[in-house]
């Protein structure tokens, strides 16, 4: 017998052979993977919003392979040989951890603020303020009552201020808003650019508010919602209106959106660093009386958004606000004197006869879908605490507690005008004081924008419908409010045919208008306004009320007499009784307009 040991198949070899190169290909192809991926991870983390962090970053030691060469096994029948195959090969160990693990899935696709978000969004927002910048813009008209009637007493206050002039009424006694203040401004801005550009200082203040609810809305939540706020925001019919407006309401909207940044701003900071907030907010109130029905809102807004302190240590914010706020104002009476407009414009203003529907119905118009959008992120934010909302926390978020407490703050201020305005039953300027109260729904509504679309933008249709109805509203709304009669030919007429001079005495409808125009030929007291007069007749009678116009006319007490109608209908029916028959008058002019309430006429009656 031979000792010589049989040799293995020729076919055997050859597969063992094809299994080392199989191996050694493996552990090639793995050392450069991991040498590719390594560097990958090196170069990317920090700039990729969703890398993995560095211990997330070990390559995985396991894949599974399979044998190109190896045959699938067939059960054995009796008789039939089995093909050699060789030893099978050994599993390998299943690790005890595995190398790596897929991150979260962020629910937001800009959940985390990276430069990119930011830059993105910024851009998203310079578009939105063209857009706000165009609605406003494309308003056009001559003054308006109010404007007239702010911009011309500042003139009279700059002149006081600067050479010591007399004043010729007492402008503080029934100006809803400090005289020296938004009046003397505007009436320097007019002095060198006229109407259009204190009417385009109105808008920078609306933009600037814009720009800080936005920010204020990324601060309290996230970039989709800091943008669907100043989308919304920007196309109210307040807003619009009030961004080609020259009164003091852009101002204080101005302010009061500063002072909310500033509480948001410094939510994380001292307690004592709310004080920032104080003197915008002020401020504010002195520009416009009306503005103080929202510093209760900015004193709950530091106390919920206090996230650095807990417990009592959150009243601190507020407590340091409200005090800050209230010796700024203290001090500034104590500085200014009396100012009766506070009385009569804002704490004890005049009862209306407008009924509580009229008025809800009407302010339901003017803001409801804002309104209602902010009530879907309150009741939203409660229920669900993030969905990409404020990224840089690093996990941390606000209790359910507080969470409704910022929603119920936040969407109930807006119907703090309502309210008030219901209480006096009037619609005087409830189109403007509208927009005071959704300056602090609106970030609300943002993040109800935001939760309708969803995460990953999965339906952006409700985003788009709930924006696109915003913007239509808002044109069609700012277009009908802000329609006025066109003065121009009147005030030409006045000063080129009528010759009015400083010696004259004039009766007019809304007659702060020609009052304005024609400051530099005539006096602020040579104009009598329509609303009420006191006069004693020929006969020596004391007259009031329209029975006081009655008697003025047929006495031929007016070198001119400018009306239309629609103001005072009761004082313009008395004056037409005073002119029947009357020798002193003749009809010298009448110019029509047309306004959204229909057509009419300025009539301007001359003296003889």
């Amino acid at each position: 017998m031979s000792s010589r040991q049989p040799q293995p198949p020729q076919e055997y070899q050859e597969h063992q052979e094809h299994q080392e190169h199989q191996q050694q290909y493996q552990q090639q192809y793995q050392q450069q993977y991991q040498q590719q991926y390594q560097q990958y991870q090196q170069e990317s983390y920090g700039q990729d919003s969703y890398a993995w962090p560095p211990q997330q970053q070990a390559y995985p030691p396991y894949y599974e392979t399979y044998d190109p060469y190896a045959e699938p096994s067939v059960p054995s029948s009796p008789g039939t040989p089995v093909r050699a195959t060789g030893p099978e090969p050994e599993p390998e160990p299943e690790p005890d951890d595995p190398g790596y693990t897929l991150p979260a899935v962020p629910e937001s696709s800009w959940a985390v603020d990276n430069r990119r978000g930011k830059l993105l969004g910024r851009g998203v927002l310079g578009c939105l303020l063209l857009v706000q910048a165009g609605l406003s813009l494309r308003l056009r008209g001559t003054a308006f009552q109010d404007e007239a009637l702010y911009i011309a007493s500042g003139h009279y206050e700059l002149n006081n201020l600067l050479h010591g002039t007399k004043l010729p009424v007492d402008f503080a006694g029934y100006f809803s808003g400090h005289p020296k203040l938004y009046p003397v401004l505007a009436a320097a801005v007019d002095s060198y650019f006229g109407l259009t550009g204190v009417r385009v200082l109105s808008l920078l203040f609306m933009l600037a508010a814009t720009g800080l609810l936005y920010a204020v809305t990324r601060r309290l939540f996230n970039l989709r919602a800091a943008l669907g706020a100043a989308a919304l925001f920007s196309v109210l019919q307040s807003t619009t209106v009030l961004g080609n407006f020259a009164t003091y309401d852009a101002a204080a909207i101005f302010l009061l959106a500063l002072s909310m940044y500033a509480v948001v701003r410094t939510d994380r900071m001292r307690s004592a660093a709310v004080l920032l907030a104080a003197p915008p907010a002020a401020l504010a109130f002195a520009v416009k009386y009306a503005s103080g029905l929202y510093l209760p809102t900015l004193v709950l807004l530091a106390v919920v958004t206090a996230h650095r302190h807990r417990g009592v240590k959150t009243l601190g914010r507020g407590v340091f606000l409200g005090a800050g706020v209230g010796a700024l104002l203290g001090a500034g009476y104590v500085l200014s004197g009396p100012l009766g407009g506070i009385s009569s414009t804002t704490t004890n203003r005049a009862q209306g006869a407008d009924s509580a529907m009229k008025l809800l119905e009407h302010s339901a118009e003017w803001g409801g879908l804002v309104f209602l959008a902010a009530l879907v992120g309150s009741v939203a934010y409660a229920l669900r605490g993030r969905m990409g909302e404020m990224p840089w926390i690093e996990g941390e978020t606000a209790g359910r507690v507080r969470r409704a407490g910022l929603g119920v703050v936040l969407t109930g201020t807006a119907l703090l005008a309502p309210a008030y305005q219901i209480h006096l039953h009037t619609e005087v300027s409830l189109y403007k004081h509208v927009g005071f109260g959704l300056l602090f729904a609106a970030p609300m509504a943002g993040l109800g924008m935001a939760r309708l679309v969803g995460p990953h933008f999965r339906h952006p249709q409700l985003g788009i419908m709930v924006y696109v109805l915003a913007l239509v509203f808002g044109m069609v709304q700012a277009q009908k409010a802000y329609s006025f009669p066109d003065s121009s030919p009147m005030v030409a007429y006045l000063r080129t045919v009528a010759h009015v001079d400083k010696k004259g005495f004039y009766l007019a409808e809304e007659q702060e208008v020609p009052a304005y125009y024609l400051r530099d030929v005539t006096g602020w007291n040579q104009w009598q306004n329509t609303y009420f007069m006191d006069y004693r007749g020929k006969d020596g009678k004391q007259h009031t009320g329209p029975d006081a116009f009655e008697q003025a006319v047929r006495d031929g007490r007016f070198d001119v007499i400018v009306m239309h109608g629609s103001v005072t209908p009761a004082t313009y029916e008395a004056v037409k009784k005073g002119l029947k028959g009357n020798t002193h008058y003749r009809l010298a002019a009448v110019f029509p307009f047309t306004t959204s309430s229909g057509q009419n006429a300025y009539r301007i009656w001359v003296k003889r």
